[in-house]
Parts: structure tokens; sequence; C-alpha cells
């Protein structure tokens, strides 16, 4: 199979890459070539921005790639590039969206009010009302970040037969190689040994799928491989939604840490969160559909990001001594 990915230099377009040419593909990897990446011996790397994107279609062409896989698809101008430069040269996309396109999910974060939506939330559950989340604000990390909207890639890329697309909703990934660091709220406090980790009551109990990046990368090689997912959207995430409890102590396991976990109800350990919506997502379709399974389990999982993380640990990783002051006196009343 011929394969072109938009994006797959960084953290899930990269194991992407990788898990396509361990699978024998011919692997093209469309990128700007601003993040320093080792590719896999055999894979063609195409320099471009994908504003430019139509102008490589005679090159894109040539190699007549059986899919395309959009990694970084994030407004509707994206989605509508990619349909621009593929349709009539590759026969299918694979276009990667998240789990923020649900109304669980704004409710989650209070983008919108409403009352909690029931879970686990399946791929025909309600969508936000609310397009277009940061367009309001003050400060945008990215060009696109006002235009941001995974409601719409996943519109316009469902809606042209001529290229028929799969949609796969990510939850949060963690894994080597995770720039945002997902395990590190809770290990760089493992790493600095503290006794305890707190936790406010109504967080502690909250639920959220996640996934591991093998395990999503196996997910997204799938879903190209087999075209009877073409049309069909997915959820991917862990079979098992962990509570907050159960995922500090599964990091907690795997770092060899021996505190304990205080749940208390103070307002200075609360979220923000509104946690009687839960993130538990239904991922049984990708299963039962196209035979979806995870390659990794999650105590390996868990052992391989502790070790990238605390071989990788970003500048400015530990928690200053008085953002523990307030852990300090929880602490101190519970005893050892």
């Amino acid at each position: 199979m011929k394969t072109i990915v938009i994006g797959g230099t960084a953290f899930i377009g990269r194991a992407v890459v990788e898990h396509l040419a361990q699978a024998g593909h011919d692997v093209h990897v469309f990128h700007r070539g601003l993040t320093e990446a080792t590719l896999p011996d055999g894979v063609t790397e195409i320099l471009g921005d994908r504003k430019d994107l139509f102008d490589f279609r005679k090159q894109f062409e040539a190699i007549n790639p059986d899919v395309v896989i959009d990694g970084i698809a994030m407004t509707e101008h994206h989605a509508q590039g990619t349909i621009d430069a593929f349709m009539g040269i590759a026969d299918r996309q694979v276009v990667i969206s998240s789990q923020d396109v649900y109304r669980a999910f704004a409710r989650g974060t209070g983008w919108e009010p409403g009352p909690p939506d029931p879970v686990p939330i399946t791929e025909d559950s309600p969508l936000r009302d609310n397009l277009y989340p940061y367009r309001d604000a003050t400060e945008h990390r990215y060009e696109w970040s006002g235009d941001y909207e995974k409601i719409m890639v996943e519109r316009v890329a469902l809606d042209e037969p001529k290229l028929p697309a799969t949609v796969l909703r990510l939850p949060a990934v963690y894994g080597p190689g995770d720039y945002q660091h997902r395990l590190l709220g809770y290990l760089s406090r493992m790493i600095d040994d503290r006794p305890a980790i707190i936790l406010e009551r109504a967080m502690a109990e909250w639920r959220w799928t996640r996934a591991y990046i093998d395990n999503v990368a196996a997910a997204i090689l799938l879903a190209a491989e087999d075209d009877r997912s073409a049309g069909r959207t997915y959820n991917v995430g862990d079979p098992y939604a962990f509570t907050e409890i159960e995922w500090v102590q599964r990091i907690g396991k795997a770092a060899s840490w021996d505190g304990k976990i205080a749940v208390v109800q103070d307002e200075r350990f609360a979220t923000g969160m509104n946690t009687e919506q839960l993130w538990t997502m239904d991922t049984s379709r990708i299963r039962e559909e196209i035979g979806y399974t995870e390659p990794v389990g999650i105590d390996e999982a868990m052992l391989k990001t502790v070790e990238w993380e605390r071989n990788n640990l970003p500048d400015g990783y530990y928690v200053s001594p008085h953002q523990y002051d307030a852990e300090d006196e929880v602490i101190a009343q519970i005893g050892p």
C-alpha cells in the first residue's frame, strides 16, 4: 500500500509513519521540515506547507497513493485543501479528529452549559453546539487557532464521496514523544519523592478515556489498510476508562513510588472541571467492525512512558516549593 501522511514528524504522526513502515508500506511524509525527526529507512519526505498543498498535485499523482492520512487537519479550510489536492489521485483518506467534538467534552470544560450527557460516549452522541471554541481567545498559538474546529473538518471530509474518509476521534494520547507530558503533573511529584499526592474528592472519581501512542498508531494503520472503514467514524481509546485515583496508582506502580493518595474536600485542589461530566468513550465500533485490538497492554505502556518522561524532562518541569505548601498542610493533617 502506498500512503502519504500529512504531518508525520511529531508525536502521533511519527508513530503512524513508523507503524506503516514496519508493516511494509510505501510511505511518503508531507511536512514543513520544522520538526527534527528521524524517519524510518525508505520513507520519502516531501517538504512544503499545507497551505500550498494543491501545488504538489503532480508530485502526489506520480506517487499514486492508495490512502492519504491527514494528521493535522485543524480547520475547514485544511480539510477542503486535502480534498482538492488528492481527489482523483488517492482512493481514500483517514482523518484524525478529537473527542473534543462531543457536547460532553464542552460540558466538562465549561464551554457549554447543561446537565451531563450520558456515558459512555458513542459515535452517535451529541456534538458541541458552539463552534470554534478558541475564536474568542486573546492569544492564539497558531495562525489557524481561531478557526480550529474538528467538527467542520469531519463534515467536509465525510461529505465528499469522491475521496471517501475514515474519521478517527482520539482521546488523551500519552507515551514516548508526548510533547504535552500528560503524566508529568503526577510523575513530577513522584520524582520529587513526595509522600502523598492530593486529589480533590470530585476529581478523584472522575473518568477519562486515554490511549497509548502505539495503540493509537495501530488503530490508524488498521483504518488505512481496511477498506471497510471508508465513510465511518470511530472512537479510539482504551477499553477501560480509569478513575483519576486509578490513573495515579498506575503511574505510581510504573515509577516504583511508595507514597499514598490523599482524597480531600478542599477547593484549593479543585481543577475547575465539571467532574459530573465523565469523558468515558465507547470504543466498541472500531473493534467490532474492523477488528481493532490494542497491541500494547497498560502495564507495558506505563513503564515505557514513565521511562521516557524521566529521560526527557522539560526545562522547568519541577514543582516550585511554594506550590507544595497547601499539599504539606494536608499531609501533616493526615499523618504518615
